[in-house]
């Protein structure tokens, strides 16, 4: 009996792909969420990573520092006192570096911002975002659908930036041109 790549493929059993592809995989398939809440969206983020619904089969496991993570969950209400340490965690993380807005508190601002002269009205003014979790506070479903998004947000990614290349030969050019 075969294996089903051995079917697929043929007798050689070789797989080809790019390496841009192997590494995206390995990216959204090793995700490493910081595991730090605000207000009351942290609750439904704590119980997501019980073992009721099991992030571990996803490759999803929280850590506890930004310089071992590579995802940062802003669960709950951002003040103005607050975005000072989200701004410092967030540039201490790794790049490639993501972050996911859960609840209606670190989208826009929620019930707080109307009535409120701390509450900052959405994270986004602070950090970049890469998916917003709707929701006060939004269930666990909701939060492990906001992964599966920034998964194949993920897989469409490319590593090597063309504007990047052409700087970097730009400026070699220019050195190598100075120097003769």
């Amino acid at each position: 009996m075969k294996g089903l790549l051995d079917q697929q493929f043929g007798q050689g059993g070789i797989v080809l792909s790019n390496v841009e592809d192997v590494l995206n995989w390995a990216r959204l398939s090793s995700l490493f969420p910081m595991s730090f809440g605000i207000a009351c969206c942290a609750i439904e983020m704590m119980h997501t990573f019980t073992s009721g619904y099991d992030l571990d089969r996803m490759g999803i496991m929280p850590r506890a520092t930004p310089r071992q993570s590579d995802v940062m969950i802003v669960a709950g209400t951002v003040t103005f006192k607050m975005a000072d340490r989200i701004k410092r965690l967030y540039e201490q993380m790794a790049e490639p570096r993501y972050v996911i807005s859960m609840g209606s508190c670190s989208n826009c601002g929620g019930p707080y911002w109307e009535h409120g002269y701390h509450v900052v009205k959405g994270v986004d003014r602070i950090v970049p975002v890469d998916v917003y979790v709707p929701g006060c506070p939004p269930r666990p479903e909701a939060l492990i659908g906001g992964f599966i998004q920034l998964q194949q947000k993920i897989k469409k990614e490319t590593l090597v930036r063309p504007e990047a290349v052409l700087k970097a030969l730009e400026s070699t050019v220019k050195s190598v041109t100075n120097e003769s």
